[in-house]
């Protein structure tokens, strides 16, 4: 028997598994950890959380799962969207916290884009437009507000990338991490804009030389790794990709054509085509499966998960203190307390805008908003009504690509673990939803790009698995009832905007 790793480093947590040629699993381990918010709309990590989580998990997998080190061949390693990536000195150590995707403090910076660059220019050379969101704007961050920094930084790397490095002593970064970054990659020609940059002022040599395929082996393990984690030196390295992508590769998403959503933290909603999108406002970046070809366009909250968590963590001690005591998860009992709540939580909107918001809204004074409280509601009405405006955001996310999704849509994360809330997503889309058998997220399709990137398995081999369930299918009668929703989802933002704007300057 041969088995495959793949390991998923997460904003919230690394989570590794190891799989047969097959696509059974045999074993997992997940390491927690938090994001750092040091002040409103910042959002860091400390790469050696990373790379902690990421050692761990993966000597823990490989040691529960009893398998002999020589029969596993390979691991492929995705990561979230580090935004600015990590600034690396000439050591290759971190010289600050890495800006991830969440961290919205370049304004100013999104600024002198538009003005400088001008937005129809970064949109013919990048496919992508300005914004906090952006890894571009995060480095141009660091550059203009702390010089020191800046001096001491010889490189950026993601945190796949990073983790990737300190395992086999190899740079380089995948197609996908690198078009993510936004304003300094050329998606016409799928490499560095030197031109862009030289306006920047980034220089060229501080973004990694080698951009590889997601099957690309990078290198082997080192023997200090080897030993570390229980494996053997030698052992392939496969460069992997952000997160969301993976994720859509082990949903079997190859060809172009499809709607798939990546729900965890956040939320990427995507399509992938081999052709421009029509919808504005949307995020592209090079696909996992010919890179050079087909391109990855996403809409998607910024606080998906993540505001289900905040609630879960805010307002629900009681539960979670009971969990901590041997009783049901708190996820549970608030799930199964609000399937008794109607749709549209009995005239209850949230705008799930907690960190600002992304694509198609990009808006970073947005702020998670609760509308329609009364007297009569509960908690268990609030939980549901933050369940539902995570499924009125894929929507208009959905609606943001002026595509057709077909017959059904792909939703993969943490999120499909909530029955209840797949059929939210369901009753308010309107299209029936097929989620993964597996809770393994991004890591299924890093084991494919392991196998694939080693030569043991083929991309014909993995559309054979059977990773999706059975598909939920919509309730007309809330369907319905939910359109009427969503229209005020959308109203309630447009009127608030303005406030909220004023609301940023008070902080």
């Amino acid at each position: 028997m041969e088995y495959l790793l793949g390991t998923d480093i997460g904003t919230s947590g690394t989570k590794t598994v190891l799989m047969d040629t097959k696509g059974n699993l045999i074993a997992q381990d997940l390491q927690e950890y938090d994001v750092l918010t040091p002040y409103p709309l910042w959002a860091e990590q400390w790469p050696q959380v990373w790379l902690t989580a990421a050692r761990t998990s993966i000597k823990n997998t490989v040691k529960k799962s009893g398998v002999p080190p020589e029969q596993i061949r390979a691991i492929a390693i995705s990561g979230l969207y580090g935004g600015s990536g990590i600034p690396l000195d000439e050591d290759m150590e971190p010289v600050r916290p890495c800006m991830i995707w969440m961290d919205r403090r370049a304004e100013e910076e999104t600024r002198w884009a538009l003005e400088h660059i001008g937005e129809k220019r970064l949109l013919e050379i990048t496919h992508n437009g300005a914004d906090p969101y952006y890894g571009y704007t995060k480095i141009l961050w660091m550059k203009n507000h702390e010089p020191e920094n800046w001096a001491r930084t010889r490189l950026f790397l993601p945190p796949n990338d990073y983790v990737i490095y300190k395992l086999t002593g190899n740079i380089a970064i995948d197609y996908s991490s690198a078009g993510n970054i936004g304003g300094i990659f050329d998606m016409n020609t799928r490499t560095w804009s030197e031109e862009l940059m030289e306006e920047m002022g980034i220089p060229t040599s501080m973004m990694p030389e080698t951009i590889v395929e997601s099957t690309d082996i990078v290198g082997g393990l080192t023997r200090e790794a080897a030993e570390e984690l229980g494996l053997w030196e030698g052992m392939s390295v496969v460069a992997g990709s952000i997160d969301c992508g993976a994720a859509n590769i082990g949903l079997g998403v190859f060809e172009p054509g499809i709607y798939a959503a990546a729900i965890g933290t956040s939320m990427c909603a995507a399509y992938i085509s081999d052709s421009p999108v029509k919808g504005k406002g949307l995020i592209v970046w090079p696909y996992l499966y010919k890179a050079k070809e087909l391109s990855y366009y996403f809409a998607g909250g910024a606080t998906a998960g993540a505001i289900v968590k905040w609630f879960r963590n805010t307002m629900c001690q009681f539960e979670m203190e009971a969990e901590k005591a041997g009783g049901p998860k708190a996820y549970d009992v608030l799930n199964k307390q609000a399937a008794e709540i109607p749709a549209g939580s009995e005239g209850l909107i949230v705008l799930p805008y907690f960190m600002g918001e992304r694509s198609p809204v990009w808006d970073s004074d947005a702020k998670g908003t609760i509308v329609g409280l009364s007297l009569t509601h509960t908690k268990a009405h609030v939980y549901r009504a933050f369940l539902e405006a995570v499924a009125y955001s894929l929507r208009n996310a959905m609606e943001a690509t002026g595509e057709n999704p077909g017959d059904q849509i792909l939703i993969a994360g943490g999120v499909t673990k909530s029955k209840l809330w797949r059929q939210i997503f369901a009753d308010v889309t309107g299209y029936p939803v097929v989620c993964p058998l597996h809770d393994t997220e991004a890591n299924l399709g890093d084991v494919m790009l392991a196998g694939i990137g080693i030569g043991i398995l083929t991309f014909e081999d993995v559309k054979t698995w059977q990773v999706l369930d059975e598909k939920i299918m919509p309730d007309p009668e809330r369907h319905s009832v939910y359109n009427r929703y969503y229209e005020v989802y959308q109203s309630v933002y447009l009127h608030l905007k303005t406030d909220m704007k004023t609301l940023t300057t008070l902080i």
